[in-house]
């Protein structure tokens, strides 16, 4: 394993994210922080991936050495944020310190590229998972565990940290 990956996080989450743990989320950040995270990768969707990544801008303001990847699922990505998540997508991407474009065509293909990236590249996975079987949330917890990742879910107490 490279050295990046054992400090590196990437984050997994729903869309519909209604930001009811981010106090955890900023704790768990502090404790990944404490236990030599220093890189983490943001798949730039609306809902959990943005607030993470703000949460992320937050940690770097307190410790300097922390770094923000954003992995978008292709180039044109940000033409389907409207509002208040284009904004803060903006904000997020102005604030990475490296951004990576995993795919061309801006399909499904696509976000399953940027999805592999984050298993492929990071050592822990936070994510806000309400236990589906399907869609992007769910196969990026898969091949998580898959890969023998360590995983923090921060959606529903009930379903484990695994």
């Amino acid at each position: 394993m490279n050295v990046e990956k054992n400090i590196t996080v990437a984050f997994t989450g729903h869309r519909n994210y209604n930001r009811s743990a981010d106090a955890e989320l900023r704790e768990l950040l502090e404790a990944l922080y404490a236990d030599g995270y220093r890189r983490f990768l943001c798949g730039m969707a609306w809902g959990f991936d943005l607030a993470a990544a703000e949460a992320v801008v937050e940690l770097r303001a307190e410790h300097s050495d922390v770094q923000l990847i954003a992995v978008e699922p292709f180039a044109d990505f940000r033409k389907l944020f409207r509002g208040e998540d284009a904004e803060r997508y903006e904000r997020v991407k102005a604030a990475a310190d490296k951004v990576v474009v995993v795919g061309e065509r801006g399909d499904r293909m696509d976000y399953i590229l940027r999805n592999d990236y984050l298993v492929a590249n990071a050592s822990a996975i936070v994510a806000w998972w309400n236990g589906t079987k399907h869609g992007g949330t769910a196969y990026t917890v898969k091949q998580a565990r898959k890969a023998k990742i360590l995983c923090y879910n921060l959606c529903d107490r009930e379903l484990p940290l695994f």
